[in-house]
């Protein structure tokens, strides 16, 4: 039940993010005076649909999106000779501009709002100062890579029964308190050494004994341990959002362009140890937000991971529309810079305004672009399903 909670959760926030993303070019357009006639979420046949003005509003069948339909977006469509002036490309073009860029920066904005809430409100993972209760049990000694493979051994922790939730008050004798002290004594004691470790669980103690592996030279047990959670004031806040929010655009980033070179591992084991393999599709958006709901984690941690998730994703929206291709918002953008660019020259060389765009000339392109990013959609779709991406649990 709690799976499917945090899947319809995802679903939600992505149809949210969508509607306002066209909520951005929507309210500027018609502050503009220009004349927007549909504003719909979803797309397919019409499931509900009620007139406003000059503004149908509704929902249609297929929630994996929405649009706004404003009159004259591009110089191919027919208009009434009634709504010429206020059709989109006879407008100024810093006008034009604002109204492509408006959904991107909704997106934006609402991304680093999410994160402010996450670190002014919900609270972050203090790494440095976590506690011995156990998060995760790791299924074996990662000798192969960040993913276990049949290849590695079975992690010392899982071997001794260890579990989610359970605190360990002492090892090899000597108690703890933090996981510093817990990782050192650990890290310091000889693979294969056998030892006494005393753990507490519902409330009751017990003692089990845990052979020590091997890492990298160093002992492991294979335990995850649960940070504290620590708010932040306003300001610091703030800093946190802008400071992740640029980590996380350079991260897509390089999502993005390793996703060629990741499509032969999209159904392998090694998926996710390439960033290319990180993307996914809605479905996979929707199984991690499950496995959050879903995993053993405190609800404040579930909540701080899923505001993480729905501002990744909106921030991924946001800098995917900026790609300078139509249909894309970048796109359209393009086409205006390149529309200024063009009068500019004209008019230092006395020549008349060219005129818009010839789009036709464009539309190879833009059928191109539209099937590689469907098919590239359909293969991410795909491996979500066949191969997903699994959370450590």
């Amino acid at each position: 039940m709690t799976y499917l909670l945090g899947a319809l959760a995802f679903v939600l926030a992505l149809l949210l993010s969508v509607v306002l993303h066209e909520a951005g070019h929507f309210l500027t357009a018609k502050r503009f005076g220009m004349k927007a006639t549909q504003f719909f979420v979803g797309f397919g046949s019409t499931l509900w649909s009620r007139r406003r003005g000059e503004t149908e509003y509704g929902v249609k069948a297929i929630p994996l999106g929405g649009f706004v339909k404003i009159v004259g977006y591009t110089p191919l469509e027919e208009i009434d000779p009634a709504d010429e002036a206020r059709a989109f490309y006879r407008r100024p073009a810093l006008q034009r501009v604002v109204v492509i860029v408006a959904g991107v920066v909704i997106n934006i904005i609402l991304a680093f709002v999410l994160l402010v809430v996450l670190a002014a409100a919900v609270g972050i993972p203090d790494t440095g100062n976590a506690t011995t209760a156990v998060r995760r049990v790791s299924p074996c000694v990662p000798v192969s890579g960040a993913v276990c493979t049949d290849r590695d051994p079975v992690s010392p922790a899982s071997v001794a029964g260890l579990r989610p939730r359970d605190r360990v008050v002492s090892f090899a004798g000597t108690p703890v308190r933090d996981w510093n002290g817990l990782s050192r004594l650990i890290q310091g004691t000889r693979p294969e050494e056998s030892v006494p470790v005393v753990v507490e669980r519902h409330g009751a103690r017990r003692t089990v004994t845990v052979r020590i592996g091997r890492l990298a030279g160093h002992g492991y047990l294979g335990v995850e341990p649960v940070p504290r959670i620590r708010t932040m004031g306003p300001v610091a806040a703030v800093r946190f959002a802008g400071r992740l929010t640029g980590q996380m655009t350079v991260a897509i980033g390089g999502i993005v362009v390793d996703v060629p070179k990741a499509i032969p591992k999209l159904f392998s084991r090694e998926r996710a140890n390439t960033p290319g393999g990180q993307a996914g599709s809605i479905v996979g958006g929707a199984e991690t937000s499950g496995q959050v709901f879903s995993s053993s984690d405190s609800w404040r941690a579930k909540l701080g991971m899923f505001l993480l998730l729905v501002s990744s994703l909106n921030l991924f929206v946001g800098l995917l529309n900026l790609f300078p291709l139509l249909p894309l918002d970048g796109g359209h953008l393009a086409v205006v810079c390149y529309e200024r660019i063009k009068v500019w020259i004209f008019r230092i060389r006395g020549r008349p305004d060219p005129g818009p765009v010839d789009l036709t000339k464009l539309m190879p392109v833009t059928y191109a672009f539209v099937v590689l990013l469907v098919g590239l959609g359909v293969l991410l779709v795909l491996a979500d399903l066949i191969n997903p991406l699994k959370l450590p649990q």
